[in-house]
């Protein structure tokens, strides 16, 4: 019957009991008449409905049809049916009396019994009612009592038994329940309807407690289960509710706790822990076995001692109870504990930095012993007892120290010092191994474990790691950084020459005359390399010059070896280059330093002797010869072995690399305009060339910077690899000297795909997309790459021209269109522009449309023969306006300043490739205003490249960003976005 909101009504709630579910409540509005009566028209209210009848509800209201609506029948079998059924099915199957699923009746009820509690304490004051069979929701009234009720057990133990039974009383009356009819209507805390009332407790009892009391006077136990009674279900009883006894003794013990920090390795499963214990014996746990994973850590226990009972910290109970059996009964101790003081002893810990939780802390076992060592003595003082768990390691607790010293010879730093441990002294270099590979116990000389501190691992590393000899620990001079921050950390005490602490201090390098036999001049900050390299050769270290391309290496090379010459070099230098640069290298020679007597040792019909290299200041070759010749080339001491274009030995385990390795020379020198084109590696290779030993060995190297830089970002890792290298490598930017050069502007001009390359497109990248982000769900990104580079390689062709895809492809690209028709323009105004890009295939299209239009060009690639052909007739010829090149085959040695207009065709993740690039035409010599313009295809992947070069390429800005290394960055957001 529909009550009207127009006239008086009156929110109710009405108890009944469902046949699977217990009792419950439903909530009902129901008209009043003219005389505030209750009539029988009356509705549900949940909800859905409820704000149609706001102005009789209150917040508590709202709150309680909430509570009753989420205890329906139809939401218990919303939330727990899983199977599709209908209603009646899913109650049948579930509260079946033999097939019935006991695990999820238990669960329901857990979760109807949570929300009747809930719905029971803010009935007070509301109308409230017993259900009539007829659905009648008001037919008896019932109230919630204003206090809560109490409960007292009762115990006697006879000779044969011992008889239980509770009692409950209200505003200090006896109240008789039993045989009265009552009904526990909630379970999960009690209450109780009895005569019309609702009672709750006051201490939370469970409702099973109760429950046989019901119909029964007592429960009877007999003797022989007694104790196993008394333990299990009595002691909990005593620990939280009030109790009589009759026959043994329930005695109240006071103490003053006394703190136990036990520590042990941590177990593989832990036990549940002891409440209580009487006797430290029984207080002891059993050794387990240590899960692997877990090998490296310490658990710390708290524990507190009252008298001769031990509890653990991890109960928070006001009160602890222990059974003791004595000859003829019991007695239960019924422990009240400090918890204040209790406190007090864990805020003193955590002041030391032990959080302990749930009576334990875990920690890193060099973390754990650190911390032992530093507070051990103030945790006695302030009476806490510290206990090693026996049965495991002898552990060394006590004061532990390092002391070492650096001295310097005529080439070494040698390294020596003393570590202690207590009362054992062992000498510095027996903890290398222990160090290197990380291994933080040491047996000591009576057996006991030391624990070596964290922070030497961090300290000392890369001094063992760097430091050569068996019996004694040797630093070659180079590692002057290292020296310096270990002695500013005061990690060390250092000696050393006078000379070598002016260098250490040193703030300018010392300017040097330039050669008298150099023709031409050094701009400025050429000037200031050229007295860089003087320095370097000066203390015996190996070069790095990396300038940014276009900056002047070489000529910075060639006025130092003129000055060589000059000042009685003893023997030849040798200058190793890609084949392609060494007619670079002759006719700039001839240019600046026409009397160094040059040899090129290249070509089928070389002289393979060593002597005729008595007669020449510098020889010329290349990386091929050297590795085919190293045997010859390694019988000669030269002045100086000097490798352009050193990434070709970025492999450190090439044929190159090792024939490289094996010259002989007294100083070392390598230029590069990118000193690490595909790894971190690449740098290692090519600073253990010039400097043997600088950043240890390969495996060292992969473990402590490769891998930490790279995989995991680690710019702390980044930052001491930069402080390691700095000293030796001189890098120096166009931005850094921008006033010496012409300015250069740079343009992204995007480009629309035609409607056939659009549907192209559109179609690979669905195929792509789906088999590469399925391929991620089932097998992880990193074993996606290749099928990654695979599908991005196919959208950046079809990016520019989908005939580099398909060649049956017959209709136009946008791209092309706009690169033809700037191209034109720029040709029209009597300009020159190199165009560039990394697919041959891309540069072959680009041509048939430059002969269609009758635009003349020189070209090159990876297999052309006459390169040096092609790039003189680009510089000399006025009327050959387009230079077409391959991004790999023009990447180095080549000097394009005649153009003033830089394409790039296709981006790419290294922007040092790109660089590189437009460094072709903008170097020194170049006298126009230089324009690059990058052509990207909007809508494709070439703009989401663009978008992600700046976000990812940020592993070294100034010497490491790789491909590779980007490739594998990329996360599967960044993977659907590409292909989005």
């Amino acid at each position: 019957m529909k009550v009207y909101t127009t006239q008086p009504f009156q929110v109710i709630y009405s108890l009944f009991e469902h046949e699977y579910l217990g009792y419950l409540f439903e909530s009902f509005v129901v008209q009043v008449n003219s005389k505030k009566q209750l009539t029988l028209q009356h509705q549900n209210i949940s909800s859905k409905n409820a704000d149609e009848f706001a102005s009789r509800l209150d917040k508590t209201d709202y709150k309680l049809i909430v509570l009753i609506d989420e205890i329906q029948q139809d939401a218990v079998f919303k939330k727990f049916a899983v199977k599709k059924s209908t209603l009646s099915e899913f109650f049948f199957k579930t509260y079946d009396p033999l097939k019935g699923d006991k695990a999820l009746q238990e669960n329901i009820s857990h979760y109807i019994q949570v929300r009747m509690a809930k719905i029971l304490e803010l009935l007070k004051g509301k109308y409230t009612f017993i259900m009539g069979k007829d659905g009648e929701p008001t037919w008896k009234r019932i109230h919630v009592a204003e206090e809560r009720a109490t409960v007292l057990f009762h115990f006697r133990r006879n000779d044969d038994n011992t008889h239980y039974f509770p009692t409950i009383k209200y505003q200090g009356e006896k109240l008789e329940f039993q045989y009265q009819n009552a009904v526990l209507v909630c379970m999960e805390p009690a209450w109780l309807l009895l005569n019309d009332n609702l009672y709750s407790f006051e201490k939370q009892v469970d409702g099973k407690k109760l429950q046989p009391f019901l119909n029964k006077k007592f429960i009877m136990v007999p003797r022989n289960v007694e104790e196993s009674y008394y333990r299990k279900f009595v002691a909990p009883l005593v620990e939280q509710f009030d109790v009589h006894a009759k026959g043994f003794e329930i005695k109240t013990e006071r103490y003053a706790p006394q703190p136990q920090l036990q520590f042990s390795e941590l177990p593989l499963s832990e036990p549940s822990p002891a409440l209580f214990a009487t006797n430290s014996r029984e207080a002891e746990e059993e050794p387990e076995l240590r899960a692997p994973s877990d090998a490296d850590k310490i658990v710390f226990k708290l524990h507190f001692n009252y008298g001769d009972f031990t509890v653990g910290a991890q109960e928070s109970k006001k009160i602890s109870v222990n059974v003791e059996k004595t000859p003829d009964s019991y007695v239960f101790h019924r422990l009240h504990r400090d918890l204040d003081q209790e406190k007090f002893f864990l805020k003193e810990l955590a002041s030391r930095g032990l959080e302990i939780r749930n009576g334990k802390a875990v920690l890193d076992k060099p973390n754990a012993f650190g911390w032992l060592n530093n507070y051990a003595k103030a945790l006695e003082e302030l009476g806490f007892t510290l206990l090693q768990n026996q049965s495991e390691k002898n552990y060394f607790i006590g004061e532990t120290s390092v002391t070492v010293g650096i001295n310097e010879t005529n080439d070494w730093f040698d390294i020596y010092g003393t570590v202690r441990f207590g009362p054992y002294e062992i000498p510095f270099i027996k903890l290398r191994n222990h160090i290197l590979t990380k291994q933080r116990e040491y047996k000591l000389p009576n057996g006991q474990i030391a624990i070596i501190p964290e922070e030497w691992f961090t300290q000392y590393l890369e001094l063992f790691a760097f430091s050569e000899g068996d019996d004694e620990l040797k630093l070659r001079k180079h590692h002057l950084s290292l020296v310096s921050d270990l002695q500013n950390g005061n990690l060390a005490s250092v000696t050393m020459s006078r000379k070598l602490e002016k260098l250490r201090e040193f703030e300018t390098v010392e300017d040097k005359p330039l050669p008298a036999g150099f023709k031409g001049e050094l701009r400025p900050y050429q000037k200031a390399g050229y007295n860089w390299l003087h320095f370097v050769q000066e203390f015996h270290f190996g070069g790095c010059l990396a300038d940014d391309m276009g900056l002047g290496k070489t000529v910075q090379t060639l006025a130092m070896l003129q000055h060589r010459k000059e000042n009685g070099a003893q023997s030849a230098s040798l200058l190793v280059m890609p084949t392609s640069l060494i007619y670079n290298w002759l006719a700039e020679a001839q240019k600046f330093t026409p009397q160094l007597r040059i040899l090129t040792y290249t070509g089928t019909y070389r002289n393979k002797t060593v002597s005729q290299f008595k007669h020449y200041d510098l020889v010329l070759t290349s990386y091929g010869i050297v590795r085919l010749d190293h045997e010859i080339l390694k019988r000669y001491m030269f002045d100086y072995v000097i490798l352009d274009e050193s990434q070709a030995i970025k492999n450190p385990n090439s044929n190159t690399s090792n024939s490289i390795r094996e010259l002989n020379s007294k100083h070392r020198l390598i230029l590069t305009g990118t000193p690490v084109e595909n790894s971190t590696l690449d740098l290692w290779s090519q600073m253990s060339f010039i400097n043997p030993g600088l950043l240890g060995t390969q495996n060292f190297f992969k473990k402590e910077f490769l891998r930490p830089i790279e995989k995991l970002k680690d710019e702390h890792k980044t930052k001491r690899l930069h402080a390691l290298i700095k000293p030796f490598i001189l890098r120096r930017h166009k931005s850094q000297v921008a006033t010496e050069l012409p300015e250069k502007i740079e343009h992204v001009t995007y480009c629309k795909m035609t409607e056939e390359q659009e549907h192209a497109y559109e179609e690979t990248k669905s195929y792509y997309r789906n088999k590469i982000l399925k391929n991620i769900e089932e097998h992880g990104a990193a074993k996606s790459q290749f099928m990654l580079l695979q599908g991005l390689m196919k959208l950046r062709q079809i990016a520019n021209h989908p005939r580099m895809a398909d060649p049956t492809y017959e209709a136009e690209s946008g791209k092309l269109g706009e690169v033809l028709r700037l191209t034109k323009t720029v040709v029209n105004e009597g300009h020159k522009v190199l165009i560039f890009s990394q697919f041959v295939k891309h540069l072959d299209i680009v041509r048939a449309a430059l002969d269609e239009r009758k635009i003349t060009y020189a070209y090159l690639d990876g297999s052309t023969k006459d390169r040096q052909a092609q790039v003189e007739r680009f510089q000399k010829d006025p009327n050959l306006p387009v230079f077409l090149i391959s991004l790999k085959a023009g990447g180095v040695g080549l000097n394009l300043t005649a153009a003033d207009y830089v394409f790039i065709l296709d981006p790419w993740w290294n922007p040092a490739v790109e660089a590189q690039a437009v460094d072709r035409a903008h170097r020194i010599g170049q006298q126009n205003t230089v324009f690059t313009y990058k052509f990207i295809t909007k809508n494709s992947v070439e703009e989401k490249i663009l978008a992600l070069q700046s976000k990812k390429l940020q592993l070294v800005t100034e010497l490491i960003s790789t491909d590779e290394a980007v490739i594998k960055s990329l996360t599967k957001e960044d993977i659907e976005s590409l292909l989005s």
